[in-house]
């Protein structure tokens, strides 16, 4: 799978924010050490219909590694498609990422990371 992608879901099993970080944590160390090009993490988009607690906390969190350098891009699942300019740079590098279901979806339940 070198190179490609890996899909982490962390909704299934209901974590708290904090449990959630560290699962994060640890699936971007093993991604990296991997050598996988994308993690794609499924945190939902909340039982309110207006963003969980899930969704905010790790994107804050990995807005926080970018700024660090620990990953080269964030992808918001609402974001995810063919149109927004950030999206097609990482399908020109990740071709294999056109076939991605999200791909056009506007799931904001989603967020994309390029290691």
């Amino acid at each position: 799978m070198a190179g490609g992608m890996r899909v982490l879901n962390i909704k299934a099993s209901m974590p708290t924010v904090e449990e959630a970080r560290r699962i994060l944590l640890d699936a971007l160390r093993s991604a990296r050490a991997d050598g996988v090009g994308v993690l794609k993490i499924i945190h939902g988009y909340g039982s309110s219909g207006v963003g969980g607690a899930l969704r905010t906390g790790l994107r804050r969190s990995l807005s926080l590694r970018r700024k660090e350098g620990a990953v080269r891009e964030v992808i918001y699942g609402e974001s995810w498609n063919i149109f927004a300019e950030r999206a097609q740079e990482i399908l020109e590098r990740h071709p294999a990422l056109r076939r991605d279901r999200d791909l056009n979806n506007s799931n904001e339940g989603i967020t994309l990371v390029i290691l």
